[in-house]
């Protein structure tokens, strides 16, 4: 079964959700694997990846916000701050999502819902140079 791989790499200015679905696109057509499937993975403990709406920008901005609310920076009790506050916290956030994702390819496209954007979810608040492998396998 034919595969292709490639890395994409993402520069974060800030914490919060950027859309990857073009770039990950790019790399499927690239592929030439008309069936099969695209796994999304990044590299990183404090960053994930989400399929979300990306037709309303106020979805991602409630997402954003929910997660600042579920996991608070200074909070207390955490000792794995060595990083700055929003340390521990990005790494609570990044185990409550995925760091990866599979989406289905058929006529050399993803298959993605109407709404549907791939998104790579920033944790951290500072820059940060995001790793991703790309990997398509079908025919």
């Amino acid at each position: 079964m034919p595969t292709h791989a490639e890395n994409l790499s993402i520069l974060t200015r800030r914490k919060g959700l950027i859309e990857i679905t073009r770039e990950v696109a790019a790399i499927v057509a690239r592929s030439g694997i008309h069936t099969g499937t695209a796994t999304v993975f990044v590299q990183h403990t404090s960053a994930s990846l989400l399929l979300m709406e990306n037709a309303d920008p106020d979805a991602r901005h409630d997402l954003e916000e929910f997660f600042d609310r579920l996991v608070p920076e200074n909070t207390p009790w955490f000792t794995h701050t060595c990083e700055g506050p929003d340390d521990m916290p990005s790494h609570i956030r990044m185990a409550l999502t995925r760091t990866s994702e599979v989406i289905p390819i058929l006529q050399n496209r993803l298959t993605l819902g109407t709404w549907q954007g791939i998104y790579l979810f920033e944790h951290r608040r500072s820059p940060h140079q995001r790793n991703l492998i790309i990997t398509i396998t079908g025919d």
